[in-house]
C-alpha cells in the first residue's frame, strides 16, 4: 500500500489531499480505479486479483478520513461531495493516467456517479455497486428506503469499545449478519479496517467503519436529474438481498443512464460475496 498525493481538491485542506492506494497487476494496463467506501478494503482482495489478472491495473483507494488517507474532523469535514468526486479525477492524472475504468459500491458510488458527471473526460467507463441515484438521508418518493426492520435491528445494537480491535470486528460481523452479508468476512475485513485507522477516536473509528462521515457532507446539488448525460459505457450491480439501499435503486440507476446493464447478484446482499466475484468480475471486463 502506498499514498498519492492529488493536490488541492477540496475546499478547505490546506496543503493538499493525501490519499491511500493499493494496486494490482501491470501498470500499464488499462487503468480500474476502485473508490473506497469509504476504505478500500470495501472492495474484495479476489475482485482486484481477479480484474489484474484480465489485464487491468487495478488501484482501489480509500476516501478522506479513512485509511491511509488525509483525516481530519469527520465530525465537520471541510469538504463536500464534489470534492471528494475532483479527488478521483486528480487521482487519475497522478497515477499517470489517461482515462479510468471508475467504479464505486456503496456510499463510493454516489462519488463516482458526481465524478463521471463532473469530469467526463477522464472516465472511460463506470460501474457502480448497491448504490443509489440521491444523496444520504430520505429518498425521493419513488426509491425504496432502508428496510426498517433492518435499521432498527441495526440501530439497537449497544456500541463497541473502540480501542478494543476484537470488539470492533465483533461489532462488524454481528451488523454484516443483520444486513445479510458474511460475518466470517465482515470480521476480518473490520479488523483489517481497525489496523489501518488513524487512532481509537470515536469519530474516527465510526468514519472508516461505518462511514459516518457522509452524514455531515454537503452532497448538493443533486444529480440524479443528469444521469441522463452520462456517455460511458455502464454497469450496475446490485445484491437481490440489500436491505440497506433495496433493489429499486440500482434498477432506477440502470433505467434512468443511457445503455446501462443491470447485474442483479441474486444471493448477494451489500457486499460483494466470495462467489459473486468472478461474475462481477468478467462484467467489468467487457465493460471495458
Amino acid at each position: 500500500m502506498a499514498v498519492v498525493e492529488v493536490g488541492r481538491a477540496g475546499a478547505g485542506d490546506g496543503d493538499g489531499v493525501v490519499l491511500g492506494v493499493e494496486s494490482f497487476g501491470d501498470g500499464g494496463g488499462p487503468l480500474v480505479l476502485l473508490v473506497g467506501a469509504p476504505t478500500m478494503l470495501s472492495w474484495p482482495d479476489a475482485l482486484c486479483e481477479r480484474l489484474a489478472a484480465g489485464g487491468r491495473w487495478v488501484v482501489r483507494y480509500d476516501l478522506r478520513d479513512s485509511g491511509e488517507s488525509t483525516t481530519g474532523d469527520p465530525q465537520a469535514p471541510r469538504y463536500n461531495l464534489r470534492d471528494l468526486a475532483a479527488d478521483a479525477a486528480a487521482l487519475v492524472g497522478a497515477l499517470g493516467g489517461v482515462t479510468a475504468h471508475l467504479a464505486g459500491i456503496g456510499v463510493g458510488g454516489m462519488v463516482a456517479q458526481v465524478a463521471v458527471l463532473d469530469h467526463p473526460g477522464v472516465f472511460s467507463a463506470l460501474t457502480l455497486v448497491g448504490t443509489r441515484p440521491v444523496a444520504p438521508g430520505p429518498p425521493d418518493g419513488d426509491l425504496p428506503d432502508h428496510d426498517e426492520v433492518v435499521m432498527s435491528r441495526l440501530f439497537a445494537r449497544a456500541v463497541p469499545d473502540w480501542g478494543d480491535r476484537a470488539a470492533v470486528a465483533e461489532f462488524a460481523a454481528a451488523g454484516a449478519e443483520v444486513l445479510g452479508d458474511d460475518p466470517v468476512v465482515a470480521r476480518t475485513v473490520a479488523g483489517r479496517v481497525w489496523d489501518r485507522t488513524p487512532g481509537t477516536a470515536p469519530p474516527v473509528q465510526l468514519a472508516n467503519q461505518l462511514g459516518s462521515v457522509f452524514g455531515r457532507l454537503d452532497c448538493t446539488p443533486r444529480w440524479r436529474e443528469r444521469l441522463p448525460g452520462i456517455g460511458v459505457p455502464v454497469l450496475v450491480v446490485h445484491g437481490r438481498g440489500n436491505r440497506f439501499f433495496p433493489l429499486g435503486n440500482g434498477e432506477a440507476l440502470a433505467r434512468e443512464i443511457p445503455g446501462a446493464r443491470l447485474l442483479v447478484l441474486e444471493e448477494a446482499a451489500t457486499a460483494i460475496p466470495a462467489g459473486a466475484v468472478g461474475e462481477v468480475a468478467g462484467a467489468m471486463l467487457a465493460l471495458g
